[in-house]
């Protein structure tokens, strides 16, 4: 993934001479929204350009019990998304005695996103998590775009790991066969997308709780 930007300050920039690339940290991120829970899986590398910065990157973020989010792009941003969204559930629950809806976290996000357009935090978002309504999985980009699905993948291996999902999702799926198929679908662009790998981290959510979990691969 790369942002192209320009520098405007020089007039050669319109025979686009002075156009340059920073590159963005790639990642692999899905989430499913199925009957009984919601699943949100990465992988673990972080890199910058041909850069490998570390193999333990953590980018799913359990904000409580009920939700969590999952990210592909810069990890501060990440950790600034994740931090802000856990204090404002947080003092959700406070103010109203129930878990923050789903629905809402993902509006306030997109709030926030679109919030800071003039410099924005590079980072493509899936939010999933279970409420009263059910489970839901919303998709933001880093102007803060929402958009609700069944199942979504983000970041550099995106399009590998969807087409792992789309031949094999069905809502009907347990939490442990959905987990299984979040995996696969990881490990799947993990082979083909050189800037995603190193393992899978997961975070199943149900109405029991959310439990996360470490597959090498």
């Amino acid at each position: 993934m790369y942002n192209i930007r320009f520098d405007f300050s020089n007039p050669d920039i319109m025979q686009g001479e002075q156009a340059y690339m920073v590159p963005i940290p790639g990642a692999t991120v899905v989430g499913l929204a199925l009957k009984n829970c919601v699943i949100l899986a990465s992988e673990k590398r972080v890199t910058y350009g041909f850069y490998l910065l570390s193999k333990s990157g953590k980018k799913i973020f359990k904000i409580n019990d009920r939700m969590g989010i999952a990210c592909a792009g810069v990890i501060a941003d990440m950790q600034a998304i994740a931090r802000t969204l856990a204090a404002e559930a947080r003092l959700y629950e406070l103010e109203h005695n129930r878990i923050m809806p789903i629905r809402a976290a993902a509006k306030l996000l997109s709030y926030i996103l679109f919030s800071q357009r003039s410099a924005p935090l590079w980072t493509e978002t899936i939010i999933g998590g279970i409420d009263d309504l059910g489970p839901h999985i919303f998709v933001l980009d880093p102007l803060g775009s929402l958009i609700e699905d069944k199942y979504a993948a983000v970041g550099s291996g995106a399009q590998i790991a969807i087409g792992i999902i789309e031949n094999m999702y069905k809502e009907s799926l347990s939490p442990k066969d959905a987990e299984r198929l979040a995996v696969r679908a990881i490990k799947s662009a993990i082979e083909r997308d050189a800037i995603s790998g190193d393992g899978v981290d997961t975070l199943v959510i149900t109405k029991d709780g959310a439990f996360e979990r470490f597959y090498p691969v």
